[in-house]
């Protein structure tokens, strides 16, 4: 897996890339692509897509959402994905089957994806499925922070299986706030020892393990912390995640586009920057991707980057050292068949 080296991830319109956005992929501070269905039309399709975006550069990174049931935008000639919570079900009844399907479920991501040409998924969900966030829900393994942790570590397994990073998210946590952070903004008034002995205890205990290879923000704003969501909130950022888990991996805004962090400007972005965020996802909104980057200086450009680029290293460093088990792809998918 190459080092990426750009602070923005952006999406593309279609399946082929135009001659616009290959100069866009072009651009210093653009790093990598988020696939989304309107990208995909079959396999080989998609793997020509791929090649063509590692043709504009090598380095970038090529990335989508294959969580869950709910959350799969390659559905056509790929598995259909159960409901993480089906495995949370399981695993009550279950414990050691239950760890198997989540193991089982993480590297058929994993070998489907890299099968073309897509360098990493953002899973696992790592929130808790406690029933008060719609837009989370039954994308979480559990209501049980401990059996979320046991159940993400055996989907990472399965991942570092079939030689993919993890993306663990919404740090610290979006399953215990109502509201759709897509469509509005999103507040939590809980405090800090609250969450960390809920939600944020997957994160906390999935890093300390060396397991967590990448986490992707909230843009929940935790009103009793800090007015700024905390993707873009240097307490949640630099003291938490960087200064408390002691986390070096590198770490995703979730997408900027988002209603959640409106009123988004280049400033609060390097503020975000500055803070601990490596890279800044921009996957339906252009214009905004390029205002943004349209702030940043040459030498601005050098210093984030160089920055992307050492907390990947991090992340690169964890999946080499992670195990290569064997494993049996149809053997599998029949488990996740069996647990939908």
């Amino acid at each position: 897996m190459a080092a990426m080296n750009g602070v923005f991830m952006v999406g593309l319109d279609g399946v082929a890339l135009s001659s616009e956005e290959k100069s866009l992929l072009a651009h210093p501070l653009v790093g990598g692509v988020v696939l989304f269905t309107r990208n995909y039309h079959n396999p080989q399709q998609l793997r020509g897509l791929a090649d063509e975006v590692r043709a504009v550069d090598g380095s970038l990174q090529i990335a989508v959402d294959q969580e869950s049931a709910d959350v799969q935008r390659l559905r056509e000639h790929f598995t259909a994905l159960p409901a993480p919570a089906a495995v949370g079900r399981l695993y009550d009844g279950d414990r050691e089957q239950g760890l198997r399907v989540a193991r089982a479920f993480g590297r058929v991501v994993a070998h489907e994806l890299r099968g073309v040409g897509v360098d990493f998924s953002f899973a696992p969900v790592l929130d808790l499925n406690t029933g008060k966030s719609g837009v989370i829900g039954e994308r979480a393994f559990h209501a049980d922070p401990l059996a979320v942790a046991a159940l993400g570590r055996a989907f990472i397994g399965g991942l570092h299986d079939a030689g993919m990073m993890a993306v663990g998210k919404h740090f610290p946590g979006h399953g215990s706030a109502a509201g759709d952070t897509h469509d509005q903004v999103v507040r939590d008034g809980r405090g800090f020892d609250e969450i960390a002995a809920s939600d944020l205890l997957p994160f906390k205990t999935l890093a300390a393990a060396g397991l967590l290879d990448a986490v992707m923000l909230s843009h929940v704003v935790y009103t009793a912390a800090d007015a700024a969501p905390a993707s873009l909130s240097r307490y949640w950022l630099h003291d938490v995640l960087r200064g408390q888990l002691g986390f070096r991996g590198p770490v995703f805004s979730d997408d900027l586009g988002m209603a959640g962090c409106a009123g988004l400007d280049t400033a609060a972005l390097k503020r975000a920057l500055d803070a601990g965020c490596d890279i800044a996802l921009v996957c339906n909104d252009r214009g905004m991707a390029r205002d943004l980057m349209a702030g940043f200086a040459d030498r601005e450009i050098e210093h984030y980057n160089s920055s992307v680029a050492r907390h990947w290293s991090a992340a690169r460093r964890g999946l080499q050292d992670a195990s290569r088990e064997s494993f049996d792809h149809g053997r599998d998918v029949s488990l996740l068949e069996r647990s939908r």
